[in-house]
């Protein structure tokens, strides 16, 4: 249930094994079964600030994503932006959305 899309203008050499790896780092901080991630990554044009440095926006979606973990999340996925992507961490936005079980279907059904 947990959903991670990445949008940046760094160019990523190996997708497969970065969704992965960002895969497994969302389930760890948010405690949910990794069966239940769903990991996007897309490169695209891009501008912040006005420049075309690099850059992302992160939007991570989740049934009871705690407002109080919002902080400890932006630094666990802003490190691994930094790691992997060489993204500086005042060049990533990230946008934290908590959603009722009743408004995220699966399998026919919600939760």
């Amino acid at each position: 249930m947990p959903y991670c899309s990445v949008q940046t203008n760094a160019k990523v050499n190996e997708k497969s094994s970065l969704i992965k790896k960002l895969s497994s780092l969302v389930s760890k901080e948010l405690g949910k079964p990794e069966r239940y991630v769903m990991v996007s990554l897309e490169e695209k044009k891009m501008l912040f600030g006005g420049s075309e440095d690099l850059c992302a926006f992160v939007d991570l979606r989740s049934i009871g994503l705690p407002e109080s973990e919002t902080k400890r999340l932006s630094k666990a996925i802003g490190d691994f932006l930094g790691e992997h992507l060489k993204l500086k961490a005042d060049r990533i936005y990230m946008n934290f959305v908590n959603v009722k079980g009743s408004m995220w279907g699966w399998n026919g059904t919600t939760f």
